[in-house]
């Protein structure tokens, strides 16, 4: 793939505003200044710690330590490389992108397989949606599938670009193949069956889903991804997945199911303060919801509920209520689902109707519309309730023992919460739920830690398992490299004078700080310096990138630059030095006993090493 040039990285860096990137991903909110902060998309939080500085074009996570500016916030949140990054922020901005072997940019072939995936996905949702509007066999039956089986508007199947999947294919594959998509991406794809050694050809692209409805899946930021295909009375005999009603797209390099949710691009923007998520089971319901004006309802994708799921969630908010069935099937998803949104940090709520049975969002809402959602919040059950009525259903009439091993089910619950405040409210909740006591439920509780803790204990430690390492705040961000890596990016003009005053042997390579500040004191010495604008050819790797990101990110507080220079400068000379001088004293102290130790050249090298710790370092005041 050609090389994009570096003067166009630089236009495209000083053009985005970082801001509209990142909020795609994350809920920003003004943190004063030309600052916004909002829930970092690497890591769980409960309080927002990832911060975004538009002015300088960079973001920074004081939770987990990742900086970064545009093009490595899409790298990352997107799952792209460089390349793909840049070409992707060109589009959605509509910066052209410049390439070294020629302005034209890569040919078909060339193109990254993701990006290929997504446009040819959005091809295939609208020869779908074309196919449902079209006057012919399918689309006349599909249609009054849609608004007369299954009660829906014609506007919400426009609205999500829902379409229709011919029996016989509707000739998708040609479709796909006018538009040169590669043999690679109609392989990965996930529409077709396709042999491994069959040549690509309309013949040898058998479509999955025939005689189906089809729902277009998107990603957070709203591109299609994959299918799902509901069975109708159109699906073919000969279909392999005949009895399945619903059938997704397999997981291609674009789609992991257990990584998005349906409709999440759309109801992410309409949650906030009282408007909670909610989480239903199907993408039909999700858009039953939404037809009623219910718009934060969400699904998984015919999957229970995953951890990547929840973090996705936890970036744009905290609360969910949860609609799931009120039978056993149902009771046991949402006791999976509990300790995945404690230790998610996740308040959930469970949505049911007094004296009902089995709910059916599809059915409730058709029926009575948006009045049933104020109905079904007005009996909302707290996470802890549900959990207690389906770990015992009576407890007015259980056993002690029956008790206990209901309580013990609910602490295994409980200790996925992170917080011990929320612990203690969460044991003194079941505790009533459980008709038990209190101070009884406490005490059985740090029992189960207990137990629970020394098990971990003996637990053998995986092979090759690394040691925990101290976070971004650690001893690394403390050495005396980081410091003068500070100076060198905020303050160029000591760049040269530190290269003449710090002896290479003194740094250690082994950190990326070390590494860093080596090679841009080289850059120094040797007048190759260009700025710290221009400094991604000097960054060889993801941990070097941030660490940069991270410190262009903050201002320096310190009022003397040339003064730190010197301290960090004396810190790494006093590191390098001191050892050898204890050795050389060890060596004298033992002089006596080893006739064959030459005494006076070890004095002349104490001489000589105390006389350069003694040595002012002089560096020229920074202008």
């Amino acid at each position: 793939m050609p090389a994009i040039k570096p003067t166009c990285v630089r236009d495209l860096k000083s053009r985005v505003n970082l801001a509209d990137v990142v909020s795609r991903a994350v809920t920003l909110k003004k943190a004063g200044g030309a600052r916004l902060k909002g829930l970092c998309p690497f890591h769980n939080e409960k309080t927002p710690s990832f911060h975004v500085d538009f002015d300088k074009g960079f973001y920074h996570c004081f939770g987990c330590g990742k900086s970064g500016d545009a093009i490595s916030f899409v790298r990352e949140t997107e799952m792209l490389n460089f390349t793909e990054a840049v070409e992707a922020l060109g589009k959605r901005f509509n910066i052209v992108i410049e390439y070294e072997e020629g302005s034209s940019g890569p040919t078909p072939e060339q193109r990254s397989l993701r990006q290929e995936l997504f446009d040819l996905h959005d091809a295939a949702a609208e020869h779908f949606h074309q196919a449902l509007k079209a006057k012919d066999a399918t689309g006349d039956w599909m249609r009054a599938y849609w608004t007369e089986q299954r009660k829906f508007s014609p506007e919400l199947a426009d609205e999500f670009k829902l379409g229709a999947a011919a029996p016989d294919g509707g000739g998708l594959g040609a479709a796909l193949l006018r538009r040169k998509y590669s043999e690679a991406a109609l392989r990965q794809c996930g529409l077709f069956f396709v042999r491994d050694d069959a040549l690509i050809t309309p013949g040898a692209l058998k479509s999955r889903f025939r005689g189906r409805l089809m729902i277009p899946i998107r990603d957070h930021q709203g591109r299609v991804v994959a299918f799902t295909a509901r069975q109708t009375a159109l699906t073919p005999d000969d279909d392999v997945a005949k009895e399945a009603k619903y059938v997704n797209s397999p997981e291609t390099p674009i789609f992991t199911k257990g990584n998005l949710l349906f409709n999440l691009d759309r109801a992410r923007s309409s949650v906030g303060e009282g408007k909670p998520f909610v989480l239903v089971e199907g993408q039909l319901d999700a858009l039953r919801c939404w037809s009623v004006g219910l718009k934060t309802a969400i699904a998984p994708q015919g999957t229970s509920i995953t951890e990547g799921q929840l973090a996705l969630l936890r970036r744009y908010h905290a609360q969910v209520e949860c609609f799931f069935d009120s039978d056993s099937a149902g009771q046991k998803a949402a006791l999976r689902f509990l300790p995945m949104a404690l230790k998610a940090g996740i308040e959930a709520r469970f949505l049911t109707l007094a004296g009902e049975g089995k709910l059916d969002p599809d059915l409730l809402f058709l029926e009575r519309g948006l009045a049933a959602y104020d109905e079904l919040k007005r009996d909302a059950m707290s996470a802890m309730a549900f959990a207690c009525r389906a770990l015992l259903p009576g407890p007015a009439t259980a056993s002690a023992e029956q008790k206990s091993r209901a309580a013990q089910a609910a602490f295994e619950i409980i200790a996925a919460a992170e917080s011990e405040v929320t612990q203690a409210g969460l044991i003194a909740e079941a505790a009533g739920h459980l008709r038990l006591s209190a101070a009884a439920a406490h005490k059985d509780f740090q029992t189960f830690l207990y137990r629970q803790n020394r098990q971990a204990a003996l637990r053998p430690a995986p092979l090759g398992a690394a040691p925990q390492l101290p976070g971004p705040a650690g001893a690394v961000a403390q050495s005396p490299e980081h410091h003068l890596l500070l100076v060198c990016l905020h303050f160029e003009q000591l760049g040269k004078p530190l290269a003449a005053a710090v002896a290479h042997d003194w740094i250690d390579a082994s950190l990326p700080a070390g590494a860093l500040l080596n090679r841009f004191l080289n850059e120094f010495e040797h007048d190759g310096w260009l700025g710290r604008d221009h400094l991604d050819s000097l960054l060889e790797t993801d941990a070097e990138r941030a660490l940069v990101h991270a410190i262009l990110f903050e201002a320096p507080t310190f009022d003397d630059p040339t003064k730190v220079a010197a301290e960090g400068v004396e810190r790494l000379r006093a590191r390098a030095l001191e050892p050898r001088l204890r050795q050389i004293e060890l060596a004298l102290a033992e002089a006596h006993l080893d006739s064959s130790v030459d005494a006076k050249s070890l004095l002349k090298q104490r001489s000589e090493l105390q006389r350069q710790l003694r040595a002012p370092i002089r560096l020229p005041a920074a202008g």
